[in-house]
This record gives structure tokens, sequence and C-alpha cells, in this order.
């Protein structure tokens, strides 16, 4: 299923100039019951490469760059084990883009903004263990 955004099907031609990234909903139906997953993704990826002996500069230090590539939003199913495990099964997955960011700041923001907003750690209905690796739903 097509990432959706404002009722409409999401394409990398409606991303808009200098996003950074989307948080989004994931929605299923496993076992029958309805479950969520809140979270956020990237729509470019830092890879790291090791420069060849002949690129390297004398600094030993400085082995590595970062290549900025696109990331395969579009194949993504949450971090969530569950949602993927689903995916795997042919479980048809919802996912909605909730808000599209313009820096990584924001972007961590909206996120946590919208799991404290729709309540995630208090509802069963969400997938989502914690929030900022602070938050834990067991401990509450």
């Amino acid at each position: 299923m097509s990432w959706i955004y404002k009722g409409k099907v999401f394409t990398d031609e409606d991303i808009p100039e200098g996003a950074v990234g989307f948080v989004y909903e994931m929605v299923a139906i496993i076992d029958g019951k309805s479950v969520a997953y809140i979270g956020k993704k990237n729509f470019m990826a830092n890879t790291k490469k090791k420069l060849s002996k002949k690129n390297q500069s004398t600094d030993k230090r400085k082995k590595k760059y970062v290549r900025v590539s696109k990331s395969s939003y579009q194949n993504y199913y949450s971090s969530n084990d569950v949602l993927k495990q689903a995916h795997k099964d042919g479980v048809l997955i919802r996912r909605d883009i909730l808000w599209i960011c313009f820096s990584k700041t924001e972007l961590t923001y909206q996120e946590v903004k919208h799991q404290f907003q729709y309540e995630v750690l208090e509802h069963d209905v969400f997938l989502n263990g914690n929030i900022l690796g602070r938050f834990f739903k067991q401990k509450l």
C-alpha cells in the first residue's frame, strides 16, 4: 500500500523542496485487533563509505566521507518488529503521513509531539514501546 498524505497517494514528486522527512502513522489489523504505530522517516539517508587509499587525505582521522542518498521510504514498513512481520505475512498496512518536516530538529519534535498527543504509551492499540528512549510503556 502506498503512503497517503492529505487523502492522496504521496509520490516523489510531492516531496516539497527542502523537506527532510515526515512523521507517519501505520495502522493494521493483526489477529482481528486494530494496531497502530507512530514514527518518523527521513527522505534522504546518510551513508558512510570508506575512501580508497588513493583518495584518502594524509590526516588519519578522515578515512570516511558521508554520501547522501535517497531513502527507500516507499518500501518502509516501520522499525516495529510486529508491523514488519505483518507486512511479510501479507497483512495490509495503511501508511499515513501526518506531518512533513524541514529540519531534523523539527522532525524529532513533531514525532514526539504526535506520540504524546496520541498517548501512544497509554493505549494498547499503539505498538510504540517508548518515546525518545526515555519514556517506556512498561514503566508507566
